[in-house]
């Protein structure tokens, strides 16, 4: 039996924290897993900005509200869950994805989640597991699946190897770059041709 993950932001989503970085004009809220590979270096800038800005999780859930997902993304996930189950593995957090799960149809997310104080103030970031989206392969594989994924960025490596078949979405030049040796798709219909021959074929 196959199943298929994939990452959330880049893929299905626009990258949440580049739409805020657009909104407040904070460039250094900009850098995404695309740009900074070591995540809990990433994450720990990203506090450190919002504290000396003072941007509370409702001027973040503002920026939200006004997102839709990727041209395309809906349809695309619909025709995906025609072919086989779609597990999603994303970085981000509950309180940022939750409002937009709706919007492609609630498709089964595991992500991390947020600390936030009494007044609104994101004070720290709780990891759900380490290295999650490539354990959750393993673990899938643990249960007689088959795994095919495809992520856009660094943080996607680990589950693009860990799988039986992985390959990049509309992936960064500078990953394409680090990691030749892994397939590209670079739309949405190139994407479907490469999931039906992924069911079809011998992992």
């Amino acid at each position: 039996m196959k199943i298929l993950v994939a990452d959330l932001e880049g893929v299905f989503l626009p990258e949440i924290w580049i739409n805020v970085a657009l909104k407040t004009g904070i460039e250094e809220l900009k850098l995404t897993t695309r740009d900074i590979s070591d995540y809990d270096v990433l994450m720990t800038k990203r506090l450190s900005i919002l504290k000396e800005n003072k941007l509370k999780i409702q001027d973040i859930r503002q920026v939200i509200s006004t997102l839709e997902p990727l041209e395309g993304a809906r349809q695309m996930l619909d025709w995906i869950r025609e072919q086989a189950q779609i597990l999603i593995l994303s970085d981000t957090f509950e309180e940022f994805a939750k409002p937009l799960m709706a919007k492609l149809g609630f498709p089964a997310l595991l992500c991390h989640n947020l600390t936030i104080d009494a007044d609104g103030n994101i004070t720290a970031y709780r990891l759900r597991i380490d290295n999650q989206k490539a354990r959750a392969v393993k673990a899938l594989q643990s249960l007689n699946y088959q795994v095919i994924a495809f992520g856009d960025s660094y943080n996607d490596i680990g589950m693009l190897q860990a799988a039986d078949k992985g390959f990049f979405f509309c992936p960064p030049a500078s990953v394409v770059t680090d990691f030749p040796h892994i397939p590209v798709v670079r739309n949405y219909g190139e994407l479907k041709t490469m999931i039906t021959s992924s069911l079809e074929d011998e992992c």
